[in-house]
């Protein structure tokens, strides 16, 4: 593959997706935004456009910076459009079944054999993914932190197919051309943040389910008595239930570890919709945009 990175897909347009995509054109990478129809490509199109803007209106982005961003990018529904792509970013719903798909899919599109194929997921298996192709060594996990445009930190996940060039060209687009912070991790479920995380925030949902304290008083605690800039409950509101869970229950897959494991509340949730921020109720209302 090229010695630098210029041409790169996303495929998702989702919170995570949209905020790859936007560090990328940012960077001054020509970027292709790919998602499931017409109507999700022009809402991943709005959401770069609304955080583009919020940039600016903080001061941390200039008008022209943002729009010339904005033109850097193409929004499509076809995943025919990545062929040209040095590296694509799998960033749809954490499911394993979608992810295999998607990769099974740009495996057969790309042209170039040396095109690395990088995933997002917060805890799946990089192995499982890299053997739905035919370039399992050139397949990676590539894990940002949400919001993106803001979190310093990528993980990078090497499956034992994994070749030493492939980490070093994601390495070095993370830190050079992202200017992000890297920490690598071997391919265990919840990879290195997730699997310290994870379980913190089930043992503060546990202590909610069981009435030892209320929701405010589990955040406020962890706040002014710890220095954590956000609660644990207020975290998982931001995270999304639906995602906590998803990592939660693929943790406990590979680990069968008691702590991993879901709490009863946490699923009722996730099946009655209120899965945070996103839903405008979690574990706290919130003003829906």
């Amino acid at each position: 593959m090229s010695a630098v990175i210029e041409r790169v897909g996303v495929v998702g347009g989702g919170q995570m997706g949209a905020g790859i995509a936007e560090v990328c054109a940012r960077a001054g990478l020509d970027t292709v935004v790919c998602e499931a129809n017409a109507t999700a490509a022009r809402t991943a199109r709005d959401r770069i456009d609304a955080s583009l803007d919020r940039a600016v209106r903080r001061g941390k982005l200039q008008q022209a910076a943002a729009r010339d961003a904005l033109a850097r990018m193409v929004f499509t529904s076809s995943l025919d459009d990545l062929a040209d792509r040095q590296l694509v970013i799998e960033a749809v719903v954490e499911s394993a079944d979608a992810k295999i798909e998607v990769f099974a899919a740009l495996d057969k599109i790309v042209e170039d054999p040396a095109t690395v194929l990088a995933t997002n997921t917060s805890s799946l298996p990089i192995m499982r993914l890299g053997m739905s192709t035919l370039r399992a060594d050139r397949v990676v996990g590539l894990h940002f932190f949400n919001p993106v445009p803001v979190m310093p930190l990528v993980e990078v996940v090497t499956s034992l197919h994994t070749s030493a060039e492939t980490t070093a060209a994601v390495e070095d687009f993370a830190t050079r051309t992202l200017g992000k912070t890297v920490i690598r991790s071997q391919d265990r479920a919840g990879f290195v943040v997730n699997a310290l995380l994870i379980p913190y925030l089930l043992s503060a949902i546990r202590m909610a389910e069981s009435g030892f304290a209320t929701a405010a008083d589990i955040d406020t605690g962890m706040e002014l008595g710890c220095a954590h800039p956000m609660g644990p409950l207020e975290l998982t509101d931001l995270i999304g239930l639906d995602t906590v869970a998803s990592i939660a229950e693929s943790l406990y897959a590979e680990f069968r570890e008691p702590l991993y494991a879901p709490p009863a509340l946490l699923q009722r949730m996730v099946e009655a919709g209120l899965l945070g921020r996103k839903t405008g109720r979690g574990f706290h209302p919130y003003e829906q945009d």
